[in-house]
């Protein structure tokens, strides 16, 4: 698997925020994710689970992979497939922005469009998930990664947590997004074999599940799951907060403004995580925020005026300078904002 493209995977730059936090009386650095070739994170992920299941035999030529995703894993697979030959099917649901469907289809993925949501918990997730287990049935040489459970998912962010490392020390805090949940265990693992101080701050969205929280609706992709992970424990997080989908949009137009960093709408609520919290962050801490995707993957939500104001009315002033975070809001304005989110 180091041959070609896939070699490409990992190693992405570590960087010095030094604006999108005004004031800060702690280093904040981003892992750039977006800098893998598929354009997130999640390519770690995809090569981790193809590599094991080919090494192992699970996965042999000409066999046909089948995953659900909602964009990025998807596309890494997709990637991944193209290179090696296989044939990819990834279940979609409306959500799905038009981007990563074309995304998908120019690496020669097939997308089998999942209309309806699950009649029971009203989720596309699981309506996603019983596609696909129907196509296992359907379709006789064909695997599933099952991104959910897969440990083969967080095995690949133990390298993410060692590239860190490598790069800073002992770092103090890892700020991260939460869906499978890849990410955390993975680094949580790491942190844990590897008996370092580092702390861990998941960082999930308002209407997801993983927490123990209600679930609701949410408008910005790849954040949060409507059905807990196989993956999940709690003990992986040293604390957890929950964005809004507001609080992403905000803190992805910040990042964009006053670091020319275009992240993906979950680097925006990591953005705000850290913003939350940041009195209770030691002086001279060294921060990680781990900015798992592309912004070009959001230019008709999170940074196209029209949708913002389709979705919250004009809230551009929560992204000019010196303007109040949402969290610093009357009490009445930001429960308007995440219940524009519910």
């Amino acid at each position: 698997m180091n041959e070609g493209i896939l070699s490409a995977i990992g190693n992405t730059p570590l960087v010095r925020l030094a604006k999108v936090i005004e004031n800060a009386h702690f280093g904040l650095f981003a892992k750039l994710e977006s800098l893998n070739p598929g354009g997130s994170m999640k390519d770690r992920a995809a090569v981790s689970m193809l590599s094991h299941a080919i090494e192992t035999g699970v996965l042999k030529p000409g066999m046909t992979v089948v995953e659900s995703s909602s964009g990025n894993t998807g596309i890494g697979l997709a990637l991944a497939c193209s290179y090696l030959g296989l044939q990819f099917i990834c279940v979609v649901d409306p959500k799905t922005t038009p981007q990563n469907i074309a995304l998908l289809k120019a690496y020669g993925a097939k997308i089998e469009l999942v209309a309806e949501p699950d009649s029971l918990t009203g989720e596309f997730l699981q309506a996603r998930l019983d596609r696909v287990k129907h196509l296992l049935h359907t379709i006789e040489t064909s695997y599933w990664p099952d991104q959910y459970s897969n440990l083969h998912n967080p095995l690949a962010h133990r390298r993410t947590m060692n590239e860190i490392i490598t790069t800073l020390g002992d770092v103090d805090y890892i700020f991260c997004a939460t869906s499978t949940c890849g990410t955390l265990r993975g680094c949580a693992d790491y942190i844990r074999e590897h008996n370092l101080r580092t702390k861990i701050f998941a960082v999930d969205a308002v209407g997801s599940v993983i927490f123990g929280g209600k679930a609701g609706k949410r408008l910005i992709p790849g954040h949060g799951a409507a059905v807990r992970p196989q993956l999940f424990k709690r003990q992986f997080a040293d604390q957890y907060l929950l964005e809004s989908d507001l609080d992403c949009l905000v803190g992805c137009r910040r990042l964009a403004r006053r670091e020319s960093i275009l992240g993906g709408g979950s680097s925006g609520a990591l953005v705000m995580a850290i913003e939350t919290i940041r009195e209770r962050i030691e002086t001279g801490s060294v921060c990680v925020a781990i900015l798992a995707d592309r912004g070009e993957r959001y230019l008709d939500t999170i940074y196209s005026d029209e949708w913002v104001l389709s979705h919250f009315g004009e809230v551009s002033h929560l992204w000019e300078a010196g303007s109040p975070y949402p969290h610093e809001l009357a009490a009445e304005e930001k429960e308007k904002a995440v219940e524009a989110c519910l």
